[in-house]
């Protein structure tokens, strides 16, 4: 009879509290040796706190945590510990000659995959770059790589595919799976769970439920037991079917790793209908938006000295759902600010429809008065929504749908967290009525739960959709076309996807850093007076400035993690966020013209 293997580390009775609400309530649980286990549930349910204290990094109120003897523990917390004015070589290589690292295969793939090859070619001075100018994302990707290269028996992380595109979440997720070793990682990305893990940990209200296998696994186990609960509500029961009916009926790629039993699977979704009606959407769509929305010709976008967009033509109709992916820095963010008129290409012309009535949501949450309740937020913008086909939602529907049940619904904007503010920034862009919808990395911040809601919602939404993320499973779930950005400047039409865009990158790489502007064709005479010379001198002045907001952006970031309990020191540092984004976008548009005006 074979043996169990002994648990890495146990928790007996562990409880933690936390501003008087209960995060964890008697859990007892294990982690054994070659465990892989994914940790999901609501923002603010404990799934960090948990982390913390199998690290042993906060004491439990009651309880006890164990380490077998001789354990080695790694944890990538979602606020990074690392030393300012140490260089990228002190951090990640340590002590480590060049000649024994250089050879080291398992070293250089961490480079490879994480920080842009062994001559980390995204760094301004290579490993000899101070980490203390660097930005959260560049920082998180450092902790990261030290965390791997030191492998540690068991691996915590927190959030591990946060500030990566999806080339740096599909290496992650190779890597980890390759790797020996037991691992416990807390993230929303869905196609990240089934790729990694063998098993499941739900955080709910102070319970921690056990499930294994991954995400579809989690899913179907989750929809069983809500079924056979009496007191659970229709409408949760009927988006669990759904989420189910996609795990099914998705791509090859969605249907090969779920290991749940596949005949009770098909019982639960034989009666639910397709996912979206496509020919009705777009009938909707085109009577709503006419014959033209988005007509990008000859495009060509330039900032800070970089083409990131090279004589591009591209086009979006009525119905259109599009995902854009691409590698850090290519022009994803400055693609969506053309479309919304936020940004004057160089040469080329964007035409938009007569009868577009865009919406877009960026990755800084909009500044909301801190006085009102969710509900009044909401029906500030409208007090129900049209769906189409007779269909409406009122404001409290919707809260409802995204978290904000009960009292939560009748909460101050200034008691939110930050993913809360998220949703609810979220739920005003969607009462608005748009017919067509920029998404600027939507999933950033929401839950599992909440992202369900979401795409729920939006296969049921007629318009036009144009998203730009990395989180693969979001994209296939409400897109019907990908395009990529690969950094040389053009956007490519994919039509296997985001499997199509890796595929390209792997076969093909691209530098990160985009290709240099071409030279401007100089005049016959170049000026030399007074005023090139202060326009160079401005150049440099915001150059200084700019630096200065992506740091002091990147401490806020970390402040808002740190607090992220403090929903008052919170809502300042959002406050300051938001007004941060609004001087890099001054700053940069100043940028371009002082630019233009020394001739640079």
């Amino acid at each position: 009879m074979a043996v169990p293997p002994r648990n890495l580390v146990s928790a007996e009775g562990v409880r933690q509290a936390y501003a008087g609400r209960v995060l964890l309530d008697g859990v007892s649980l294990g982690v054994a040796d070659g465990d892989r286990i994914g940790v999901v549930g609501r923002n603010g349910g404990g799934k960090s706190t948990l982390l913390r204290l199998l690290a042993r990094r906060a004491e439990p109120d009651a309880g006890t945590v164990t380490h077998r003897q001789g354990l080695t523990v790694g944890l990538l917390d979602q606020a990074d510990e690392l030393e300012p004015d140490q260089t990228i070589r002190q951090l990640v290589i340590g002590g480590r000659a060049d000649h024994e690292w250089q050879g080291d295969r398992r070293i250089r793939d961490v480079l490879d995959g994480l920080l842009g090859g062994v001559e980390l070619t995204r760094f301004p001075q290579g490993l000899d770059t101070p980490v203390g100018p660097l930005s959260g994302g560049e920082r998180r990707r450092l902790a990261l790589a030290r965390l791997l290269l030191d492998a540690p028996g068991l691996l915590l992380l927190d959030e591990p595919t946060n500030h990566l595109d999806v080339e740096g979440v599909d290496w992650l997720a190779r890597h980890l799976a390759a790797r020996r070793g037991s691992l416990v990682v807390v993230t929303h990305d869905r196609w990240f769970l089934d790729a990694v893990v063998s098993s499941t940990w739900e955080v709910d209200e102070g319970t921690v439920h056990a499930y294994e296998g991954g995400y579809a696994a989690w899913v179907l186990a989750r929809a069983e037991r809500e079924r056979q609960a009496a007191a659970t509500a229709e409408r949760r029961r009927n988006l669990l079917r759904k989420e189910l009916a996609w795990l099914r009926r998705g791509p090859p790629a969605r249907t090969a790793k779920p290991r749940f039993r596949i005949e009770a699977a098909n019982q639960l979704i034989a009666d639910e209908p397709e996912l979206r009606n496509r020919a009705e959407l777009l009938r909707f769509a085109s009577a709503r938006l006419g014959r033209s929305v988005y007509d990008v010709e000859g495009v060509t976008a330039e900032i800070g000295g970089r083409v990131l967009l090279r004589r591009v033509t591209w086009r979006l109709g009525p119905g259109d759902r599009v995902g854009v992916v691409g590698v850090n820095g290519a022009g994803k963010t400055t693609f969506l600010r053309l479309l919304l008129g936020r940004l004057a290409p160089t040469e080329g012309t964007v035409r938009v429809g007569t009868t577009v009535r865009v919406a877009s949501l960026s990755q800084d949450v909009e500044e909301l008065d801190p006085a009102l309740r969710v509900l009044e937020a909401l029906r500030q913008v409208r007090v129900r929504i049209d769906l189409g086909g007779g269909r409406e939602l009122t404001a409290g529907q919707l809260a409802e749908r995204f978290g904000f049940v009960g009292p939560r619904a009748h909460a101050y904007v200034r008691d939110l967290s930050g993913g809360e503010r998220r949703r609810l920034q979220l739920m005003r862009l969607l009462m608005d009525e748009p017919n067509v919808l920029l998404l600027d990395e939507p999933t950033n911040d929401l839950d599992i739960d909440t992202l369900t809601a979401l795409e729920d919602l939006l296969d049921g939404w007629a318009g036009s959709l144009v998203v730009v993320s990395h989180d693969r499973f979001f994209l296939e779930r409400t897109c019907d076309d990908v395009h990529g950005l690969l950094g040389d400047g053009r956007i490519r039409h994919l039509p296997g996807g985001v499997d199509q865009y890796l595929e390209l990158r792997r076969s093909a790489p691209v530098a990160d850093v985009v290709a240099p502007a071409p030279p401007r064709a100089a005049p016959e005479a170049v000026p030399r007076g007074a005023a090139v010379r202060q326009a160079r001198k401005e150049v440099q002045r915001l150059e200084r400035e700019l630096h200065r907001v992506e740091r002091r952006s990147a401490e806020v970031h970390e402040a808002m993690a740190r607090h992220a309990t403090d929903y008052g020191r919170v809502a300042t540092l959002d406050r300051e966020l938001r007004a941060l984004a609004a001087e890099r976008e001054r700053l940069e548009e100043g940028w371009l013209e002082a630019a233009d005006a020394a001739g640079d």
